[in-house]
């Protein structure tokens, strides 16, 4: 392969420019405090800093790899590749695992299970680059597979819990929810797993350089509109006694004083408003068969449909759009959605059963 594209000029240029750019993301989130993405967005530092690395990290391979290109010895390029695959497994592999647990904003999970998990591979390719061989890497592709499964099922198991956590501590999830993300990652993490696997045709090692560029475009998107939740950070229960009643407080300062309306608020919040914490508070949701992101939902859907009849009353124009803003939303995709939840059918569909005139 590498004698195959070491006269391909063409690529020798993209690869380096593709390298360029990593490495200046990478160097972007490391030292950058702006966001220059989305200003109004202030995204998690820990996520931000670990992304850099794993991008450098990526450049670092990638400098290492392209002097295969000029190698003439088989020795030397089976050297470097060797060199190269065990630099890959205590850089890219390890650092991406934190950068998707740094994803997850509700608490730092341990490393070590991984550190466990990996350390075969480190030592197996260890061995190859002191024996000079590649006699171990049935073994290493063989251990791969369980390895795979296993960081795969930690994570869609702290996924899932993730979501529960947001549920019950956020009414709107915008910007914070990344199940999607880990799909994305998932899927081109895969792709440079695959290139290990595979006799790198030319052809390959062309798609290789998109996947990076679309990964590193992909990372640098991600990292600048997920919102850092940690100055809303739920600790343990405060020191505060819980109201007889919670039923009558939640009515009047939050039903009654429409603090519903008020876009990203939190069950801290909340629970400060009416006079506890959202220790109690969350417990007083859990025996009403509910999240606070559903509570909030319902009370928002339910201004929605009022704004809605006292509109088609007065005969006044108006969008679903404009209602749903004007009931808490800034997402009107996210209100469809809640909508479509709280209802059983779509806006459309309820709108359709209402007296016509209004828009959509």
């Amino acid at each position: 392969m590498y004698d195959q594209t070491r006269g391909d000029i063409l690529f020798t240029i993209l690869y380096s420019v593709v390298m360029a750019i990593t490495l200046l993301s990478g160097c972007y989130l490391l030292f950058s405090k702006a966001n220059a993405f989305v200003p109004r967005i202030t995204p998690p530092v820990r996520l931000r800093r670990w992304t850099g690395v794993f991008l450098a990290s990526i450049a670092v391979n990638q400098m290492w790899c392209m002097q295969l290109f000029f190698l003439s010895s088989s020795e030397d390029i089976e050297m470097a590749d060797l060199i190269g695959g065990l630099i890959q497994s205590v850089t890219i592999l390890p650092v991406a695992i934190v950068v998707l647990l740094a994803m997850l904003q509700d608490r730092k999970r341990p490393l070590w299970p991984f550190a466990v998990m990996i350390a075969p591979v480190v030592l197996g390719l260890a061995a190859c680059v002191v024996s000079r061989s590649k006699a171990l890497y049935p073994l290493i592709y063989a251990y791969d597979l369980p390895l795979i499964i296993g960081i795969i099922s930690y994570m869609v198991r702290a996924l899932r819990q993730y979501g529960r956590w947001l549920r019950d501590n956020y009414a709107d999830l915008e910007h914070k929810e990344i199940w999607r993300s880990f799909i994305v990652l998932a899927i081109i993490l895969l792709a440079f797993t695959i290139n290990e696997f595979c006799d790198k045709a030319p052809v390959y090692e062309y798609a290789m350089l998109v996947v990076t560029a679309t990964l590193t475009c992909y990372l640098l998107w991600r990292v600048e509109t997920l919102s850092d939740l940690s100055i809303q950070k739920i600790s343990g229960p405060e020191k505060t006694s819980q109201p007889k009643d919670l039923t009558s407080l939640l009515q009047r300062h939050c039903i009654d004083a429409q603090l519903y309306l008020q876009y990203d608020l939190n069950i801290t919040q909340l629970a400060k408003a009416i006079g506890t914490n959202r220790f109690y508070l969350s417990q007083y949701f859990s025996t009403q068969g509910i999240t606070y992101n559903t509570y909030i939902n319902n009370l928002r859907i339910n201004h929605f449909t009022r704004l809605y009849r006292e509109a088609m009353a007065e005969g006044r124009s108006f969008t679903a759009q404009q209602l749903a803003g004007e009931s808490g939303y800034h997402s009107y995709s996210t209100f469809r959605l809640a909508f479509k939840q709280r209802m059983g059918q779509s806006v459309r569909e309820w709108m359709n059963e209402m007296p016509p005139n209004s828009q959509d």
